[in-house]
């Protein structure tokens, strides 16, 4: 039966990927915050782009996906609104174009506190999100997909939102972003690691499909273990030990690795997408109370 249709846009909004835009932003500002530069105007704006460039690119990988073939009936997951045929091609493909622009006009109006140089940065994020599986060499089927997560919403991501706020950039910014970028590759890791038998029917190369679950699985736990000594990095550069809340994240995280480990089906893997987001929200969430903790 077909779903309502504002049931069916938010489903391709996919929720679950929304964390690798909130999640960035928090730590930029939470940084910023720590620094006693934190804007909460500037803030908001590069929350507001960062979901819009994470919609208009789940809105484009939903439209060119389908037209590529990798979304048909064999593929298991969240049915997608196109190739569920509750929603046009083209209709798909105007909601992208619109979603894109009102991401542009919000970046646009970061220039007051950036200066004109985020425009560059602005409108690359919004062509790497078309380029992601759209236009003659999409990322997403040449094995890049993890590059374009790791850099845009890691170190572009927090780096910026930190630099709108404090007017620079510091080691420690892109040492968080490092943390978060690993975070929200994996993230994409899951959802490639399920999809890997019909991504490679259809010509779509992404990393599992290069080289292999196993692969997959190492880059999976080595991004946790990496983006959860982190933390205790700060610790050693001077931050007060509450930096390291973020490590009580480690049981879950072993979990997640295992439950990857131990996956056989396509749809074992849907829960841990879903949970693999909020361990970023978790690690964003106790990054920003710790890194601004002042007593103690």
């Amino acid at each position: 039966m077909k779903p309502p249709r504002w049931q069916i846009w938010l489903g391709a909004t996919r929720p679950r990927t929304l964390p690798a835009a909130v999640a960035p932003v928090l730590v930029g500002s939470a940084l910023a915050a720590h620094d006693r530069r934190f804007d909460a105007a500037a803030a908001g704006l590069c929350l507001a782009f960062a979901l819009l460039v994470q919609i208009g690119t789940n809105f484009a990988n939903d439209y060119y996906d389908f037209i590529k073939g990798a979304d048909t009936a064999a593929r298991v997951g969240p049915r997608r609104a196109v190739a569920a045929g509750w929603v046009a091609p083209a209709a798909m493909r105007r909601m992208m174009w619109l979603v894109f622009s009102a991401a542009f006009l919000v970046g646009l109006t970061l220039i007051k506190w950036g200066g004109p140089w985020l425009l560059v940065v602005g409108v690359a994020s919004i062509v790497c999100g078309l380029a992601y599986t759209g236009g003659p060499w999409p990322l997403g089927y040449h094995g890049l997909g993890d590059v374009f997560v790791f850099v845009f919403f890691g170190l572009v991501a927090v780096g910026a939102t930190y630099f709108v706020q404090a007017g620079r950039v510091t080691a420690e910014a892109m040492l968080a972003a490092v943390a978060v970028g690993l975070l929200a590759a994996n993230i994409l890791v899951v959802n490639n690691y399920r999809d890997v038998e019909t991504d490679g029917t259809v010509g779509k190369h992404t990393l599992v499909v290069r080289f292999g679950r196993a692969f997959a699985r190492w880059q999976f736990g080595l991004s946790l273990a990496i983006a959860l000594l982190i933390p205790a990095i700060f610790l050693l550069r001077g931050y007060r030990a509450w930096c390291l809340l973020p490590l009580v994240l480690l049981p879950m995280a072993w979990s997640h690795a295992r439950r990857l480990r131990g996956a056989q089906t396509p749809g074992d893997l849907i829960g841990l997408l879903g949970d693999t987001g909020k361990l970023l929200v978790l690690f964003a969430v106790l990054f920003a109370v710790g890194v601004n903790v002042k007593g103690g």
